[in-house]
């Protein structure tokens, strides 16, 4: 009877952690005696993983917080190299999370251990330097979003589109007039979701500005109502800029691990550039995307740039169908602006509604988690076959 086919996986953040948790669900449907362990959070061990750690407080944007976590960083990056080396697993799964996972896919590599990236980092949009380095440590490249492929074919390392996760994924736990009354909302109402992030310095430079918009939208449309979709894990302080709501606004609801029945309740959400951003489209929810660096990260990072638009809608139309506000354009008045286009005006609405339903359609069908765990567990039984034979 021939051994365990073994699956180490690395992810660094909320968006990845969710995406391992289903993969890891998937490669125990396809082959139930597999084994998976790495680097994660409660997603991936909910669906079974060991973890060897957990990536509670690793996540973050910018310069400065990226050298408060390099301590840590490195550890977690010593001990994933040791259970590589002691439990020698039949392929390496490195999802986005791109800084630490180029680091450790070097030294995996080292232990001739084959190398899948699900969820690539953006290459295309930025630091394409790095696609040398992932045609020459990768065996294969698993991407969620059409226009990933053909970049790189070009480029010759071998890829598969597997389609977006998020579309099995992103279901509303309820109808709008049930999650509207359930939270004493009107459902006759507008409903503004605000959707600030998932890392405490994501808050830190966003929230205060949507708690001022909030204001402006409020002066006219004295109706709206406001809900924050509030990600797991992060603190209480994390949320202080709520304390200065504005005093002419209805005051806003905050819920946890919510963001799905949010959007797909909301007549607009304003929402930080991510993940959240697909989450919008597939619930067609008309959204202005924004974000806000640290100045001088902005100023390193945007000679690298080498794309106009940010937000996933946008890339995947070709065009812009939702607004983005990044650095010095979000302020509080150009959000405002922006959101009472859709509250306002209903056609504008209905334009946006249908724009992003045409996004959804170029998502893919349900399925990427089962797909792309197909394609890991084939790389797994080739080095298995490899290693037998040899």
């Amino acid at each position: 009877m021939s051994p365990r086919l073994r699956v180490l996986i690395s992810c660094g953040e909320p968006s990845g952690d969710l995406y391992a948790g289903a993969l890891a669900a998937e490669i125990a449907r396809l082959e139930p005696d597999a084994t998976v362990s790495g680097f994660g959070g409660d997603r991936l061990r909910q669906a079974g993983g060991a973890l060897v750690h957990h990536f509670s407080g690793l996540s973050v944007t910018g310069l400065t917080e990226a050298i408060r976590v390099l301590p840590r960083a490195w550890r977690i990056y010593r001990d994933l190299v040791r259970a590589a080396r002691r439990e020698r697993p039949d392929v390496f799964v490195a999802i986005d999370f791109p800084d630490f996972n180029f680091v450790l896919a070097r030294a995996i590599r080292k232990l001739r251990i084959p190398i899948v990236y699900y969820i690539s980092p953006q290459l295309w949009a930025w630091r394409r330097g790095r696609l040398n380095t992932m045609k020459r440590l990768v065996d294969r490249v698993l991407v969620i979003f059409p226009f990933e492929a053909p970049f790189y074919e070009r480029a010759g390392v071998p890829v598969t589109f597997v389609g977006h996760p998020l579309i099995e994924m992103t279901a509303a736990g309820q109808p709008r007039e049930a999650f509207m009354r359930a939270h004493g909302l009107d459902p006759a109402q507008p409903l503004v979701g605000l959707l600030p992030g998932s890392r405490r310095n994501e808050l830190r430079t966003i929230l205060p500005d949507l708690v001022r918009a909030a204001g402006l939208i409020a002066g006219r449309v004295p109706d709206a109502q406001f809900v924050v979709a509030r990600a797991p894990h992060l603190p209480e302080e994390a949320f202080a800029p709520l304390r200065e709501w504005p005093a002419n606004t209805k005051r806003a609801i905050v819920l946890e691990d919510a963001a799905d029945d949010v959007l797909a309740s909301a007549d607009l959400a304003i929402v930080a550039s991510g993940t959240v951003t697909v989450q919008a489209v597939i619930h067609a929810c008309p959204m202005v995307v924004v974000y806000r660096l640290g100045p001088l990260t902005y100023r390193l990072g945007k000679p690298f740039v080498h794309v106009d638009t940010y937000a996933m809608a946008n890339l995947v139309a070709g065009r812009r169908v939702v607004p983005e506000l990044i650095q010095e354009s979000f302020t509080p008045e150009a959000v405002a602006a922006e959101a009472l286009r859709v509250l306002t005006d209903p056609a504008h609405a209905a334009r946006v509604r249908a724009d992003l339903a045409d996004v959804r359609r170029r998502l893919g069908a349900a399925g990427a988690s089962r797909r792309a765990a197909e394609e890991v567990l084939a790389v797994a039984r080739r080095r298995r076959a490899a290693r037998d034979d040899g």
